[in-house]
């Protein structure tokens, strides 16, 4: 019962952020478990990834590095949220989540807790993201899915899991979201 009320209260969290036209005010812990949202990243053109660290699309750290490093000077974020929906990919805890990203492939961009992205406990942010009510509904098919979200809150795009982030398709995207006032 507990379960189905904590799913009631995050989709009407999802569904009022929508209705208010942000998603920047559904709460979120960082990697650390301080309490944040995307309204930390106000006016800046972010990525929102859903990561895991035993995944084959794993690698795509490198080039969500690059990307973020090449942009962030501009008003670009990344904001990485580790998942263990598909597989059991990311069966770390936070520590070893941060220590991996950081030895392994040297990420500087900002990571968020664990969440579910899918399933009875989504999360309210993936909820107003992926569902049916959202600009791109639809399931979250696997790690390292996309979401664009413009200067002002709103989603811009979504991109495939298999959609590396150094790929014409996504940085054209950035590059256009950033030019845009």
């Amino acid at each position: 019962m507990q379960r189905l009320l904590a799913f009631c209260l995050a989709a009407g969290t999802a569904m009022t952020a929508l209705a208010a036209g942000s998603l920047q005010t559904i709460p979120v812990k960082d990697i650390d478990g301080k309490d944040t949202s995307l309204k930390a990243y106000n006016g800046k053109v972010v990525l929102v990834v859903n990561v895991a660290s035993k995944c084959g699309l794993t690698p795509q750290y490198t080039a969500l590095e690059a990307l973020y490093r090449k942009y962030k000077d501009q008003g670009f974020v990344i904001v990485g949220f580790p998942c263990n929906d598909f597989s059991s990919q990311e069966p770390g805890s936070a520590d070893e989540i941060k220590q991996f990203c950081s030895s392994k492939y040297d990420v500087t961009f900002p990571l968020m807790a664990k969440i579910h992205v899918k399933g009875p406990e989504q999360h309210p942010l993936y909820l107003a993201l992926s569902g049916k009510d959202a600009k791109f509904p639809g399931d979250i098919e696997w790690n390292f899915g996309k979401f664009l979200i413009g200067r002002d809150g709103t989603v811009i795009q979504r991109f495939k899991p298999t959609t590396t982030p150094d790929s014409p398709e996504v940085t054209q995207a950035v590059e256009a979201a950033l030019k845009a006032k």
